[in-house]
């Protein structure tokens, strides 16, 4: 199993150093732009394997070549948001970085699994799997995963007890739009709703939905690497492993839950195809109209993307 990173930033390297620590994989490749960081980060993390006991190999490169014939290939790779930059500006400059990474991975490992984690998720997920051409159950968007946790984190402090006993999900967009879905959670078989006031539930939920945005307030220079880090080792666990497990993942619909060309987070199953199968739910007129509210608003941010790549092509 080789698994190669393209992206070392905190989220990347974190990344890379789960996967040696838990022995996912025989090699993996840690690649990015900037000359020594993958080199210094993947020998830093070869040296912490030989306190782990893990033989899996880590090289970092600035180039395509040694990722070759990757089994799994993780995109991180993107640009934080600067003063002074807009949030089209910064989609329309990720969308650049994610579309030849993508390219370069399909040249390089034309049977790879592809997983992105680059912002913002659902518009890039769209981007890598236009660009690819590979079927969709090939590119997978790491959203839910980490909604969900967050949620369940969330949960289990508030009621504090294991979080082994709190089963939930998260769909739609990774954004303000997220839509946990209250109905399917549940804390050792109990529905939330009987142990949590209606209004500390609705607390939780905005909790979960800023999850991103309240940890950038406390670091002020950064934003979350460990949970979103762990979340795609939980996605690369299921493929390595064929668990076949459900979780909440960005992919390609086709129909599905009413939208046809979007990438939106839903309940999927992961095994070694990487996408087995996307599992419909009967969701309540209320959970219908969040979850479609969702849709819209990466909708309107890809619709966006697509008339900035067309103003760009009127002007070449």
């Amino acid at each position: 199993m080789k698994i190669s990173i393209v992206g070392a930033g905190n989220v990347g390297a974190t990344t890379a150093q789960i996967i040696v620590d838990k022995a996912l994989a025989n090699e993996v490749v840690l690649l990015d732009v900037v000359e020594g960081i993958p080199q210094g980060k993947a020998l830093d993390i070869s040296q912490s394997a030989a306190i782990q006991y893990s033989d899996t190999k880590i090289v970092g490169t600035n180039v395509y070549e040694p990722t070759s014939n990757s089994d799994i290939v993780v995109i991180t790779a993107g640009l934080p948001r600067k003063p002074g930059m807009s949030r089209d500006d910064l989609m329309a400059t990720n969308a650049k970085i994610v579309k030849e990474a993508t390219e370069n991975t399909v040249k390089f490992s034309p049977n790879a699994i592809i997983i992105i984690v680059s912002n913002p998720l659902d518009i890039m997920t769209y981007v890598a799997f236009v660009n690819s051409h590979l079927p969709r159950n090939k590119v997978i968007g790491m959203s839910g995963v980490l909604d969900t946790a967050r949620f369940k984190a969330f949960i289990c402090a508030e009621l504090n007890v294991s979080i082994e006993n709190i089963n939930a999900i998260v769909l739609g967009g990774h954004g303000d739009s997220m839509v946990p879905l209250i109905r399917y959670t549940s804390v050792g078989g109990i529905p939330i709703s009987d142990l949590i006031p209606k209004e500390r539930v609705e607390a939780l939920v905005d909790r979960t939905k800023n999850g991103g945005a309240e940890i950038v307030k406390h670091l002020k220079t950064g934003s979350a690497y460990y949970a979103p880090a762990a979340s795609v080792v939980q996605m690369i666990d299921a493929i390595v492993n064929n668990r076949n497990r459900i979780m909440a993942c960005c992919v390609y619909l086709n129909g599905e839950f009413g939208h046809n060309d979007i990438c939106l987070g839903v309940p999927v199953k992961i095994g070694e195809r990487g996408i087995v199968e996307i599992m419909n739910l009967n969701l309540t007129p209320d959970e219908k109209k969040a979850f479609d509210k969702s849709a819209e608003d990466v909708k309107n941010m890809l619709n966006t993307l697509k008339n900035m790549n067309e103003q760009e092509k009127k002007k070449s």
